[in-house]
């Protein structure tokens, strides 16, 4: 246990053992386990990004002692590591930052460095469960923020005719889009607009489709990228 924080390999040359080999995976696997299910508090994430972060510590272990002291392969397996973000969707920073923990870690444990590799994922994981539960850094603004669908029969001038309950519901409305559907008899709006205040979606969907017949409204939230405005 005292050589965790040394590193458990004493060269980066010797031939690697099966029990440092066994004892190293296995603190990958559950430090990555730990941070997945850290990562499932309060956080929005599907059951393959959960699984990928569970085992990504154990891999890039293994790919790590597997190149030990090979400057070469090492930089070849760093290119690797490099494809890996255009083989996939593009994710949230959250998410990124969750990937990148999980092969600090990996990169860790490949190096024998056990202890350290503990400490770093429970400060790691200490820090995001409490930005989660605590709320800190989220935008009250950003949930007023919303993307509103207007559709119109084609006979009706939609110039002015909403302006009243935009006045009343937003603080914010721009018309970004217009378009026709049904094949031309119907047209639809789309409006950027900023709520006053958030409990009142349900009456205001509820007066605008007494303006525009009852067809159909809604009411997306919008994903607005920092400092897009400036």
């Amino acid at each position: 246990m005292s050589t965790l924080f040394q590193g458990v390999f004493n060269s980066t040359t010797e031939t690697l053992q099966i029990g440092d080999f066994l004892l190293c995976m296995g603190v990958s696997l559950a430090i990555g386990i730990a941070l997945a299910l850290i990562y499932m508090i309060k956080n929005d994430y599907s059951r393959s990004f959960i699984l990928a972060l569970a085992l990504i510590p154990a891999v890039v272990c293994v790919v790590i002692m597997m190149v030990n002291g090979n400057v070469g392969a090492g930089i070849a397996v760093a290119g690797a590591f490099s494809l890996v973000r255009f083989r996939s969707a593009p994710g949230s920073a959250k998410e990124i930052c969750a990937i990148f923990s999980a092969m600090g870690v990996g990169l860790m444990t490949g190096m024998g460095y056990l202890g350290y590799a503990a400490v770093f994922a429970a400060v790691l994981g200490a820090a995001m469960l409490l930005f989660n539960v605590s709320g800190i850094g989220e935008s009250r603004r950003g949930m007023l923020n919303k993307t509103l669908h207007i559709t119109i029969p084609e006979n009706l001038e939609y110039e002015g005719v909403f302006d009243e309950l935009l006045n009343e519901y937003t603080s914010k409305a721009q018309l970004l889009n217009v378009k026709t559907t049904n094949m031309g008899s119907l047209y639809k709006l789309t409006y950027d607009v900023t709520l006053k205040k958030c409990g009142r979606e349900k009456a205001f969907l509820d007066e605008l489709r007494c303006r525009n017949g009852n067809l159909e409204v809604s009411l997306s939230r919008t994903e607005r990228t920092p400092g897009a405005e400036l």
